[in-house]
């Protein structure tokens, strides 16, 4: 079997799947690597070469999240090759085999952080971007690929065009965001580009921001305020908000782009002010009932 024609044909089948682009360059990037460390051919690995690589990658130091990443990658690779090609052969990847990753609780702003933040916030454009990740609970990468065509301000609603695992979503658009996100349409430049964020300054002004451009606004503005923020805890901020105002859990799953509710069910350790009060409303009855 030719190493280089199958992982060829493996790049096209991931093609067709319509895997983004970053997906197959990731699956790539991981072939690469394993295919020089293995010492036999791709059909003849077993399951103890599988264990063996583990323990190289952890030899490495990688994290646990990274070594899941190669993994999936290669089971994946070993799916295409048995399912798809037919290859006969055990394989060699066991549903098991999988770092463990620690879960940690999701960082969110106080109500009086996130004043502060915004409070040092003049640009138009910036503070556009950033109440669109406040309030829609967009990622910096959704952000950053939003079209103009994508924007539905009339019914106060937004879609979000290939997402996280080449999902798209309606996401709604508050009354504050929807202002600042006006305010900032009035001022954009002229520019044809599909993009909604654009460079303001130097040469690449009137082109889409990029998402390390986002972030380095971001980085610049937690300096200034002394709030220590990310993109992605504005997204966390979003989630816990409209927990504590009684929303559906289901509901914030849909909103976020959730695949599974238990990743939005973490936010439930985090700050729950609704189970606070269903503890004290119960506790009141019954110490009106007496012991």
């Amino acid at each position: 079997m030719d190493i280089t024609d199958v992982i060829i044909e493996y790049r096209r089948f991931l093609k067709r799947q319509n895997c983004s682009s970053n997906t197959v360059r990731n699956y790539m990037h991981t072939l690469k690597h394993f295919v020089i460390w293995i010492k036999v051919p791709i059909e003849s690995i077993s399951h103890k070469d599988i264990l063996a690589y583990i323990d190289h990658l952890y030899e490495r130091r990688l994290n646990p999240k990274t070594i899941n990443s190669y993994l999936d990658s290669i089971r994946g690779f070993y799916n295409y090759l048995i399912y798809e090609e037919q290859l006969r052969m055990d394989h060699p990847v066991k549903s098991g085999y999988a770092a463990r990753v620690p879960e940690p609780l999701p960082r969110y702003l106080k109500d009086e952080d996130v004043n502060r933040f915004f409070k040092v916030i003049q640009k138009i454009r910036d503070r556009a971007m950033f109440m669109i990740m406040l309030r829609c609970g967009l990622r910096v990468e959704e952000v950053a690929n939003l079209t103009i065509r994508a924007l539905d301000l009339p019914r106060s609603q937004l879609l979000v065009v290939n997402g996280k695992g080449s999902k798209d979503r309606v996401a709604y658009i508050s009354n504050d965001a929807s202002e600042a996100l006006q305010s900032y349409l009035k001022i954009r430049s002229g520019s044809r580009a599909r993009k909604v964020f654009l460079v303001e300054k130097g040469n690449c002004r009137g082109k889409p921001i990029s998402v390390r451009g986002i972030q380095k606004r971001m980085e610049y503005y937690t300096k200034k305020s002394g709030v220590k923020v990310s993109c992605h805890q504005l997204r966390h901020t979003m989630a816990t908000q409209l927990l504590n105002a009684d929303a559906d859990l289901v509901t914030i799953q849909d909103l976020l782009g959730h695949t599974r509710i238990r990743t939005t069910q973490r936010y439930c350790r985090v700050s729950n002010l609704k189970v606070q009060r269903d503890y004290h409303k119960a506790m009141a009855v019954l110490t009106d009932q007496g012991l």
